[in-house]
């Protein structure tokens, strides 16, 4: 069938264009997928880029397959204009909410689009990388799909930064062979393992160019230090039975240990790390993992459908894993419009993360620099705080949290002084999550003047955002949705504004009503040849 939809059309590399979605099939199968994400695959472009509609597909091929293909195809540029491409990664998003497959599947398209990336012309080559770095990449983080990160790290690296790339190369191409070497580690590894008991295989963890380049920026010159990954086959605890093995054997360098086991990495990664004093002296960086680790580590959440019978359960991915996208669903219903959830999940993937405790010991991943208010909004009830104790002392709200640290919110109890969200917060949060619901608390409750007059006056940006998020929600209430800024323009133009900009920053200091705003809008727009506004 998909042989048949894409009959006569070509790639920009010369080739059949069915050559593309083999391609991904056989990446996803590389991976181990099932046969519904490779029949997926095989059709993720007949919809969007041929005559078979989405009907049609379901009618031949099952809802299961019809709903994976519809998550991974794009809006119409022609219809939705600039706001098809937040809209799209809305419903990309939305769509994996129930059913992963559709991420893992546009994570195989982009692998196979940046191979022939070369066929393009310049600047798209650069929109392209750019904003696989900035949104694919962190998503193949973040569900820990190791795999296909290292590639699309590396391939983004060699068009947009071609000399680094070459300067990376040449420093491969001057190092000598070191498996002498590290098989010599190896066997002394597993002759003292087996003193102890465990059984384990070794193997080279080689990095990649990516890797050595962002070391090289952090540390102002390269560290690569040769690596081994011992896999044991044995529970948890042969782990640390391993670790103390390779501490007696050589002497650990002091800050180079890190347990992931007992605080696993935000997407479940999980291995210890350590770093010792090999033979002749020389570093070599050890990670140890058990097999379920390392199937994880490699493959992080399709190991899930890595399962012996080659079905899959999409129901099975561990939901902590997927704390990130549930977040990510929870901004989608407060965010006003497409473009606003675009702009926070690009604020939340560009982030570095940390883990802090609550004091039920629940683990809850932040952006770096985070703070209380953006705990208590992600744990669920911000409106109502009124204090934080970090690591057991009152601190202030601002106060920026750290990588283990332990945090209780305090929250006003009944009978106390009402207690409402503050404007002066939005200077210092930083999740997106915790921004939208400031923003949207402010702008539902009519305190728009008392921003103004707030002792530490919101930004320029904020008060923007805020009078969109006032006009997005009023929109709502008439199930409606603005696909371009044009029609607020023409708005703003005809109320007597200078610019889209201040007529915003009017209804975030209440000065115009967005209610009557939108009514004037809808009016505006609901006309024959309007079609900037869906419903």
């Amino acid at each position: 069938m998909a042989e048949r939809a894409h009959k006569g059309q070509m790639r920009k590399s010369g080739e059949e264009y069915i050559t593309h979605p083999l391609a991904v099939a056989q990446l996803l199968a590389d991976l181990g997928m099932d046969t519904i994400t490779l029949a997926a695959a095989l059709l993720h472009d007949t919809v969007e880029d041929t005559n078979y509609t989405l009907e049609a597909l379901n009618a031949d091929f099952g809802t299961e397959v019809s709903y994976l293909v519809d998550g991974v195809t794009k809006f119409d540029k022609a219809f939705y204009g600039a706001a098809a491409e937040a809209e799209t990664y809305r419903k990309m998003m939305l769509s994996a909410g129930r059913d992963i497959r559709v991420l893992i599947i546009k994570l195989a398209d982009r692998v196979h689009n940046m191979r022939t990336l070369g066929a393009r012309g310049s600047a798209s080559k650069t929109r392209i990388a750019r904003a696989t770095s900035e949104v694919l990449i962190p998503l193949a983080d973040r569900l820990g799909i190791q795999r296909i990160k290292r590639e699309l790290e590396d391939i983004v690296f060699f068009h947009l930064d071609p000399s680094g790339w070459a300067q990376v190369d040449q420093y491969f191409r001057a190092q000598p062979d070191r498996t002498p070497y590290l098989n010599s580690v190896a066997g002394t590894i597993l002759a003292e393992l087996r003193t102890v008991k465990v059984h384990a295989d070794i193997a080279e963890r080689q990095r990649h160019h990516w890797s050595i380049h962002s070391d090289k920026v952090k540390r102002g010159q390269i560290y690569d230090p040769p690596r081994l990954a011992i896999i044991v086959s044995g529970p948890d605890t042969d782990c640390y039975a391993a670790l103390g093995a390779v501490h007696g054997l050589w002497r650990p360098l002091p800050g180079r240990f890190k347990d992931f086991i007992a605080s696993p990495k935000f997407n479940l990664y999980q291995s210890l790390h350590t770093t010792v004093l090999g033979p002749g002296d020389q570093p070599v960086e050890l990670l140890i993992r058990t097999r379920d680790m390392h199937e994880t580590a490699e493959y992080g959440i399709v190991a899930q459908f890595r399962i012996s019978d080659g079905t899959a359960n999409p129901e099975r991915s561990n939901p902590e894993q997927l704390q990130w996208l549930h977040r990510l669903l929870d901004w989608q219903r407060d965010a006003v419009d497409a473009a606003d959830f675009l702009n926070a999940l690009h604020c939340d993937l560009s982030e570095d993360q940390i883990q802090v405790f609550t004091t039920g010991g629940a683990q809850v991943a932040l952006p770096a620099e985070a703070t209380p208010v953006d705990l208590a909004y992600t744990l669920g009830d911000g409106d109502r705080m009124i204090g934080a104790y970090i690591n057991g002392r009152l601190s202030p709200l601002s106060a920026p949290l750290s990588d283990g640290d332990r945090v209780e919110i305090i929250h006003a109890t009944i009978g106390d002084e009402p207690v409402r969200p503050s404007a002066d917060w939005l200077e210092f949060i930083r999740s997106p999550h915790a921004r939208i619901q400031v923003t949207q608390w402010l702008a539902e409750h009519g305190y728009g003047e008392d921003i103004a007059q707030t002792a530490a006056p919101v930004s320029l940006g904020n008060k923007l955002r805020l009078g969109r998020s006032a006009i997005g929600l009023a929109l709502r209430q008439h199930n409606r949705a603005l696909a371009s800024d044009h029609p607020l323009r023409e708005l703003a133009r005809s109320l007597g504004y200078p610019d889209l900009d201040a007529l915003l920053i009017a209804v975030a200091e209440r000065k115009q009503g967005a209610a009557d705003l939108v009514q004037k809008l809808i009016r505006a727009v609901d006309r024959p040849d309007a079609a900037t506004l869906a419903g």
